[in-house]
């Protein structure tokens, strides 16, 4: 039975940890993610679960005792953002490569420089070819509904990978909005219970955690973890069916609005989602087919799934809240291109960045976007690529 509650995004995700109860928690505090450990400790003195929570010293270590506790066989988890991202580079490496099915909550903000604290996703997409599963949620509902599913992706034995939660810092994370909870013992089954197959603590079968490997067993164990990654992308979708079947939410690798019979589709992640829905009903009855794609998955990234979703529509705006740094575009534009090229879809695209160190993206923006679009195909207007949206003179 559902249970409606007021929520943040950060304490619908601390709700989501209580349900499941894992083993083990480190986390260092860092804005916009902090009130996740605080909550978790509270949780915990409370008596309300028995999770063991490890205050350290960095991110880095927190990361690394996530890492530690895993390969021990113990269920884990860590929150962080931004710089915390950053700081747990090494170790987020070493927690794919190694084939740790723990979970991070991210909750995205800005990386340096210069200094800011409100979001965008740079943290996040700069962690993407760190070898981790990126599940991204446009609002509260989301994150309570994604994290809870994250734990069946991570572990399932076809998978085996660490799973990144995303949402966006301050918008969900401290926003209070409805929210529909499942009862505890629902979610308790629907996550399972923990059964390594393989971990240290288990007398009478030794292993390697994270040994040197020669040149000889490097690239098959790298092909290994990208085959986890592509079967991930069918867990992924098995998990979701089972989660409706619980809930009644339906989620996918990405959700279209509007977009059977679209002119003109915009494809962007997170809370700005909601932004181009409202934007794309009001055109809507001005006599302009606009569309909506939002990505979920990030990580595995489903380029085929994507292009043929495109394929009707006459151009697209692919847009990016970070900044790639390579002259051509965001990483989703990249992508996005990339797939289209690859799977012979001949559509024209727009990549723009947007809602950098938490700039307002509005309606009024979206509008915009659509209308240069339209410009574009009916009049052969030239569109600026790789444009930045809202940005002062």
């Amino acid at each position: 039975m559902a249970v409606k509650e007021r929520m943040s995004g950060n304490e619908a995700v601390s709700y989501a940890i209580r349900q499941i109860n894992p083993d083990v928690m480190p986390a260092f505090p860092i804005t916009p993610s902090t009130e996740i450990p605080q909550l978790v400790s509270s949780y915990i003195a409370n008596g309300e679960m028995d999770t063991e929570f490890i205050p350290v010293e960095s991110e880095h270590s927190s990361m690394s005792a996530a890492i530690g506790a895993e390969a021990a066989g113990a269920r884990s988890l860590t929150a962080t953002s931004s710089a915390g991202l950053a700081l747990m580079w090494e170790e987020l490496l070493l927690a794919a490569s190694n084939r740790m099915p723990l979970v991070l909550a991210l909750v995205c903000r800005t990386l340096s420089g210069p200094i800011n604290i409100n979001c965008d996703h740079s943290d996040g997409m700069g962690a993407r070819d760190t070898g981790w599963i990126q599940i991204y949620a446009e609002n509260n509902q989301e994150a309570y509904d994604n994290f809870i599913q994250a734990y069946p992706i991570a572990e399932h034995p076809d998978v085996r990978l660490p799973v990144m939660i995303c949402q966006d810092g301050f918008i969900t994370s401290h926003a209070v909005e409805n929210i529909e909870l499942l009862e505890d013992a629902e979610v308790k089954k629907f996550a399972g219970e923990y059964k390594p197959q393989e971990y240290l603590l288990n007398p009478g079968h030794p292993v390697s955690v994270g040994p040197y490997a020669a040149s000889n067993y490097v690239m098959e164990a790298k092909k290994n973890q990208e085959l986890a990654m592509e079967r991930a992308k069918e867990v992924i979708l098995n998990t979701a069916r089972d989660f409706y079947q619980l809930s009644g939410r339906s989620y996918g690798l990405f959700e279209e609005y509007r977009t059977q019979d679209a002119d003109y589709i915009m494809l962007l992640i997170g809370s700005a989602a909601g932004t181009a829905k409202q934007a794309a009903d009001d055109l809507r009855e001005k006599g302009i087919r606009a569309g909506v794609i939002k990505l979920r998955v990030f990580r595995p990234f489903p380029a085929a799934e994507l292009a043929q979703a495109l394929k009707n529509c006459k151009m697209a705006a692919v847009m990016d809240r970070c900044e790639s740094y390579n002259g051509n575009g965001g990483p989703l534009g990249c992508e996005t291109d990339a797939a289209l090229f690859r799977n012979k879809i001949n559509i024209r695209t727009v990549n723009y960045i947007y809602g950098l160190g938490g700039r307002d993206f509005t309606v009024e923006d979206v509008y915009r976007v659509f209308r240069e679009l339209e410009e574009a195909v009916n009049n052969g207007t030239e569109i600026t690529q790789y444009q930045y949206i809202g940005l002062r003179k």
